[in-house]
């Protein structure tokens, strides 16, 4: 492992503000403020919900302004700590905190307000919207940011510019949140995702890291060139360093999968036991329709056969 100056890890970044960080105090600003207004209302979001998106917004900050934002810029292992954060942690914890029905319950319906609702269910309903929310979209949206980034060559022209960084950290959070969406969101979505659906997908996912996991730790030569001469104060080499980055991609990286594969599980279960109990108090006032046709159907034969 490394060797890091926990001064330099918990302090601030050195180089220019990231504008995710930006983008971070931007979200939990509108989100707050959205969120008190629809505190007035009859349905008033839980406070929970709040609680979590501003933790996502905390760690997406923290993520891009402390001494990781500056180590990710010398260690691959670093780099992909911050890229899975981005990627996978932050993106969930945005999600979870129900933007979309904060929005919708919390931005006025005149004026500007109405103009943005109005934007937000069109892009939402939109054909686009529908393709990229689709099941099947989960495999090339993860492959693309692991396998595509760096085993073509892409990191290294774009980690050579801090355009191409900025660049880079921005899409790690746009394509986790739409990752998660139909896996963690409580939001309505123009695509509606069985829970068997969010289970293979979760899986799926966790087959993925895996896979690029072993890559990393099992290439005998850097991938990523940004990343082949680490500094001697690390007292690592580049192969050590990708090892770990590959270590933290099967352990850390699967960690929020698998947190929301067995919430899916536990949501599934619930939903059973609410029809069963709902069918069992319907048969209750009602009689069994369905056991009662069966036993006619039966009751029909036997007279059939004694005639």
């Amino acid at each position: 492992m490394p060797r890091l100056d926990s001064n330099v890890l918990w302090s601030w970044a050195t180089g220019p503000l990231s504008p995710v960080a930006v983008v971070a105090v931007l979200l939990a600003t509108t989100y707050l403020v959205l969120y008190v207004n629809a505190r007035r209302g009859p349905r008033a979001p839980a406070l929970g919900r709040a609680v979590v998106f501003i933790l996502g917004c905390a760690v997406m900050f923290t993520a891009t302004t402390t001494g990781l934002q500056t180590y990710s810029r010398e260690l691959l292992s670093a780099f992909m700590f911050q890229q899975l954060t981005l990627l996978l942690i932050v993106p969930p914890l945005l999600i979870l905190g129900s933007p979309g029905t904060v929005l919708l319950r919390g931005m006025p319906r005149r004026g500007f307000g109405r103009r943005v609702l109005r934007l937000a269910v069109g892009v939402l309903r939109s054909p686009f919207a529908r393709l990229i929310l689709h099941p099947l979209a989960v495999v090339p949206l993860l492959v693309v940011p692991l396998f595509g980034l760096y085993l073509t060559g892409a990191a290294d022209a774009l980690l050579s510019t801090e355009a191409g960084r900025i660049a880079l950290q921005l899409t790690f959070v746009a394509l986790g949140t739409v990752i998660m969406l139909p896996l963690a969101t409580v939001d309505p979505l123009p695509r509606r995702t069985s829970y068997v659906i969010r289970i293979v997908d979760a899986f799926v996912e966790m087959q993925i890291h895996a896979a690029f996991g072993l890559t990393l730790m099992f290439s005998s030569a850097p991938l990523v060139a940004t990343f082949a001469s680490p500094s001697a104060e690390f007292e690592t080499t580049a192969l050590r360093d990708q090892q770990l980055a590959g270590g933290l991609v099967w352990t850390y990286g699967e960690l929020p999968v698998a947190i929301i594969l067995l919430a899916s599980i536990i949501r599934w279960q619930r939903q059973d036991s609410r029809k069963a109990a709902r069918a069992t108090r319907e048969a209750d006032r009602h009689g069994d329709t369905e056991l009662d046709n069966y036993n006619a159907y039966l009751q029909g034969l036997r007279q059939g056969s004694g005639r």
